[in-house]
């Protein structure tokens, strides 16, 4: 079968944006089979550690006419997760965003090797009921407003998981998911996410030995680990006092943060396309930033621009979820919350003890915290007898209020 590609002629080249795991494996031998054209295999590194280690042969032997694996981590870090650490953005119940972030790069990049192999189509595995579907295509038309997208989930006939597998097995493609572990997962240095399969129950439980970058809390240390992580203008630039690079930084604190057990989250969360879905997070250094960025924030940031500030959040994060990291909007407001974070440098210390994080202590050159303000000793600028007109004043519409209420009732 062939496909039209963007001026109306057959597709002789699709860019796939592949991981190696089950989806990816089975679209790539998909593809040339149904359009009996050449796949590119495009695989980022963005902190998977080990799954890359055999991603370039598997996707030779599967059938790709090349394959890049790109080592995009600083970039990510740098570009993608400390602008949405910066915003403290959360969506919903706590999800921090691990794989909404990653797909508007992996996207980026894809466009840029389709121009530079001459394909005038790209390709992805996500499904059809999923949101990653919206972020990847969102961003490729952002990009390359001509492209074209080939979305298999949305055209083939396989009806779940259980005939990818099948499919792998027939056509000897090797695929990390069994059928008695058939959840997907999504791994970088931001996090990793498991859905599907046993988890698809939201009554049960995740099955123990599912965790892979936190120890269980009940089985963590009995004994805290503190840590500093200093910040300039928003960033984290250095932990207990090592300046790191972003990527080198976010990995240093999922290995303190994952062996206390920090940055577990089960969620029903509410995807763009209308449904809710069951998700599983571990979030460990992601979770320790925005605890510690939290705290440099509470010396340094006025208070007025602090809850204007997280007013937004909720609006930017569903931006950065529903896949829009390209649009001008998220542009606009990026620019406005990176104005905040101007002041926010400091350092934060935070105790890590059994899947908690906690702040222990903050410090900031410009700190709004002045002790001698803030004392409840006599001194200082502050005149409490100032606080009496500040709160009859602050009284007036309440007494109006219940004035007006009293003459109702009395002239009844």
């Amino acid at each position: 079968m062939s496909a039209p590609g963007a001026a109306g002629g057959r597709l002789d080249k699709i860019v796939l944006a592949y991981s190696g795991g089950l989806d990816t494996s089975v679209v790539l031998r998909w593809l040339i089979e149904e359009y009996g054209c050449e796949v590119v295999a495009f695989c980022a590194d963005l902190g998977q550690g080990d799954e890359l280690a055999s991603v370039r042969e598997r996707a030779t032997a599967t059938g790709a006419s090349a394959v890049y694996v790109d080592d995009l981590r600083e970039e990510f870090v740098r570009d993608f997760v400390f602008p949405i650490l910066r915003a403290n953005a959360v969506y919903e119940a706590g999800y921090l965003l691990g794989t909404s972030i990653a797909r508007p790069l992996i996207a980026k990049r894809q466009i840029e090797i389709a121009r530079a192999t001459g394909a005038p189509a790209v390709a992805h595995g996500a499904t059809g009921k999923g949101n990653d579907q919206v972020r990847f295509e969102l961003t490729y038309y952002a990009l390359e407003p001509g492209i074209v997208v080939v979305a298999p989930w949305r055209t083939w006939t396989f009806a779940g998981r259980s005939e990818l597998i099948a499919y792998a097995a027939a056509h000897r493609i090797p695929v990390p998911v069994t059928r008695e572990k058939p959840y997907s997962t999504d791994r970088n240095l931001l996090h990793i996410s498991y859905e599907g399969g046993v988890l698809e129950d939201p009554w049960q439980e995740p099955h123990r030995d599912m965790f892979s970058l936190t120890v269980a809390p009940e089985e963590a240390p009995d004994t805290p680990e503190y840590v500093e992580i200093e910040y300039e203008t928003g960033d984290p630039v250095a932990v207990n006092g090592a300046r790191l690079t972003p990527a080198t930084l976010l990995a240093r604190l999922n290995t303190l943060a994952g062996r206390h057990g920090v940055g577990r989250l089960d969620l029903v969360e509410n995807r763009y396309v209308g449904m809710k879905s069951r998700g599983v997070y571990e979030t460990p250094g992601g979770t320790v930033l925005q605890v510690a960025h939290r705290a440099v924030e509470s010396l340094t940031l006025d208070r007025e621009v602090l809850h204007l500030r997280d007013s937004l959040v909720p609006r930017y994060a569903e931006m950065v979820y529903y896949g829009y990291w390209f649009a001008p909007e998220r542009r606009m407001l990026q620019a406005t919350l990176d104005e905040a974070q101007r002041t926010v440098t400091g350092t934060a210390r935070l105790k890590l003890y059994k899947g908690s994080v906690t702040v222990a202590g903050r410090r900031a050159a410009r700190s709004l915290y002045d002790p001698a303000i803030a004392t409840f000793e006599a001194g200082g600028i502050y005149d409490q007898r100032d606080a009496e007109g500040f709160i009859r004043l602050n009284a007036l519409r309440l007494r109006i209020q219940a004035l007006v209420a009293k003459r109702g009732v009395s002239g009844s």
